[in-house]
């Protein structure tokens, strides 16, 4: 059964990826610059990260050996904001995916499984966006990126097939429990906070540090940040806990979404 759904899913991935681009456009549809939005919004956050955090707060990054980091404070927090905003983008518009797609629930031959893959690969492509404008100000405010840039697919890999798992959870669920909607930006912003995309987690106090540690963020956030802006290789060790755990939500999340299915025409 796993190996036809896996097949299934290569099957639709033509459909996956242009339900995709239908939600990129829908996105930015009647406004004056379009699809552009994409790429200026994060420019216009890194600018004002950098002057809030660069010039008001004057803000530094403290590394683990208590040395003060040369990196300016935006570019490492915009690193960690692009990592997080992929995944805060799927948890918020999940529970609606089915919700709001009863069209597809009756008919019998659409695959319901690809509308959370849409909604990761739309997240994607505004993490990507916001990947060029960080090395765009890399190359303007340090001279260069860092060749450990090139392993951010195997860092953010992980995060990416549990997003996926919890989309999947989250678009079934979504149908039968409308209030996830609601709670869903509650539950992203929390997780934002307890994330270290802000502050590095050597800044918590060692009796708290567990806290933020269980975040499944945490790990991929620091992972992202040592490759992208610090030029250092991650913990090896770490990525591998977090695939072999992001597999297992991924398949949980399927497995939920199979078994519930089956009533999504009584409820919608």
């Amino acid at each position: 059964m796993k190996g036809n759904f896996v097949s299934r899913l290569w099957t639709n991935r033509k459909l996956a990826w242009e339900m995709a681009k239908r939600e990129v456009y829908s996105r930015y549809r009647g406004s004056a610059v379009g699809v552009a939005w994409s790429f200026f919004f994060p420019v216009l956050m890194l600018g004002v990260y950098t002057f809030v955090f660069g010039v008001i707060f004057r803000s530094k990054w403290t590394v683990p050996d208590g040395q003060q980091s040369t990196t300016e404070f935006a570019l490492i927090l915009f690193a960690g904001l692009i990592v997080f905003g992929m995944f805060s983008e799927c948890l918020v518009k999940s529970p609606a995916l089915i919700a709001n797609n009863p069209q597809f629930v009756k008919k019998v031959v659409f695959p319901l499984e690809v509308l959370p893959v849409s909604c990761v690969l739309a997240a994607i492509f505004h993490m990507l966006v916001s990947l060029v404008v960080l090395f765009m100000a890399m190359l303007f405010v340090q001279g260069g990126v860092p060749w450990t840039a090139l392993l951010f697919p195997l860092v953010v890999f992980p995060l990416l097939l549990a997003t996926l798992g919890v989309s999947w959870f989250l678009a079934s669920t979504g149908v039968y429990l409308r209030d996830l909607g609601q709670l869903m930006p509650l539950l992203s912003m929390a997780l934002l906070f307890m994330s270290p995309v802000f502050y590095p987690i050597t800044a918590i106090p060692e009796r708290y540090r567990h806290i933020v540690e269980m975040n499944p963020i945490t790990g991929v956030v620091d992972a992202a940040r040592e490759v992208l802006v610090f030029g250092r290789l991650p913990d090896w060790s770490v990525i591998g806990w977090q695939m072999l755990a992001s597999l297992v939500i991924a398949v949980l999340g399927l497995a939920w979404f199979r078994y519930v299915r089956k009533g999504f025409a009584d409820v919608l």
